[in-house]
């Protein structure tokens, strides 16, 4: 017997990817002109205090806040200007009783001095300043570690290094840090019907949909799609493409060819190009039975099923967490949602069933629409924001039921 569409359930899958291929991450050491919107593979922590020194907070005089006490609109205190003091000088000057230096936001305050007087709490007439209003000691003083301080940890291992948080790592003078490298994915296409999106559509063909919505799934996972385009149904391409992938790249992708139809003969020709190839063809889920995962120098190869909206599922149900894994990534702050559904769902028993929805606010409640139209329409892509599980052991969900509406790419639900 065959051992090709020997249905398995997702968690058997899994087991036998297992046992053939783990994800293995592992970190590298870059400059942080390199590094954003990668994964941070160890802690950060400050070797110096931020601010480095007791600065000004804003343009104004440095005094002693003891000589502005009593200080008014009518009864201004007169200080001795006796400097100027810019952001990137250092002080040299001592301030004594009765002085004052003119200071401008971010310089370092001088000696003797304890707070700021605002500049427009202040007027300067030659050598004399008259400060209207008194200020406490360290007003407008942005003292040294008050920020951050020497030791504190400023970034933690397993974050997402956007622009914000490469500030905050300039910050503290971190010039290189060890994040986890985003894997390289093939991501190929496949069907004799398929034209690149812009190319000429002759008759019987259509745009290929596929590479683009599974090379942004691929990137909302921290991985590096390769979008190798489409494999033509002959085995010889096939075997370039998948060669190409295996090459170039960490994991493979490809959609199409993988059922038990007369061209669907992607399975088998993979599963000749190494051992131990191909370990799971078929799986317990609809849509999603001809899936088909493959091991070959060491490295997977996932085939998904030609649908977008079927291969989407498939590959969140499937493949996400494989590629957060390499890469370090962090799951989606918001992937599920919980929701009450607006029709009746039949399923199979003994098949985990993935129905598209879309959600809708009613009152400040999140419905469920189920989309029936097939995982093969366009529309279902278009408005589709995440999908329902029936499980294995459920023929139907009722109307009316709440149910956990799992987000296309973590969505913005909450």
């Amino acid at each position: 017997m065959s051992r090709f569409l020997r249905v398995l359930t997702l968690e058997q899958a899994k087991t036998k990817l297992g046992e053939n291929w783990r994800p293995r991450p592992h970190a590298v050491t870059l400059s942080l002109d390199d590094v954003l919107d990668r994964v941070l593979a160890g802690d950060v922590v400050s070797k110096i205090d931020v601010p480095p020194f007791d600065r000004a907070a804003y343009d104004g005089y440095a005094v002693r806040a003891s000589d502005t006490f009593g200080a008014g609109e009518g009864a201004p205190v007169e200080l001795t200007l006796v400097g100027h003091l810019r952001a990137g000088t250092w002080p040299k000057k001592r301030l004594r009783k009765g002085e004052c230096i003119e200071i401008s936001t971010g310089a370092p305050t001088p000696k003797g001095s304890d707070a700021v007087a605002m500049s427009e709490h202040a007027v300067a007439e030659g050598k004399k300043v008259g400060v209207y209003r008194a200020v406490a000691p360290s007003e407008n003083v942005a003292e040294r570690g008050s920020d951050i301080r020497k030791g504190q940890r400023v970034a933690q291992a397993g974050e997402l290094l956007t622009h914000v948080r490469l500030g905050v790592l300039a910050a503290v003078g971190a010039e290189r840090v060890r994040v986890f490298p985003r894997p390289k994915v093939a991501v190929i296409s496949s069907g004799a019907e398929l034209v690149r999106s812009g190319g000429r559509l002759n008759p019987g063909k259509i745009y290929d949909v596929d590479g683009p919505a599974l090379s942004g799934a691929v990137s909302s996972c921290g991985a590096e799609p390769v979008y190798l385009g489409i494999a033509p149904d002959r085995a010889s391409e096939i075997r370039r493409f998948v060669r190409k992938g295996l090459r170039e790249c960490d994991v493979v992708l490809i959609s199409g060819g993988s059922s038990a139809g007369a061209g669907d003969i992607i399975p088998q020709v993979v599963d000749g190009m190494g051992k131990p190839g191909v370990i799971v063809h078929g799986l317990a889920l609809k849509p999603g039975k001809p899936t088909f995962i493959a091991v070959l120098d060491g490295k997977p190869v996932f085939g998904l099923p030609g649908y977008p909206v079927s291969a989407l599922m498939v590959f969140d149900q499937l493949v996400a967490d494989y590629l957060r894994d390499i890469s370090g990534a962090p799951k989606p702050h918001a992937s599920t949602v919980r929701a009450r559904l607006t029709a009746r769902v039949l399923s199979a028993r003994g098949r985990r069933e993935l129905v598209p929805v879309r959600l809708v606010d009613k009152a400040g409640r999140w419905l469920a629409e189920p989309i029936l139209k097939g995982s093969g329409a366009v529309t279902s892509l278009s408005t589709a924001e995440g999908y329902v599980e029936v499980p294995l052991e459920y023929e139907l969900v009722d109307e009316g039921e709440m149910v956990e509406v799992k987000l296309f790419g973590g969505g913005r639900h909450g």
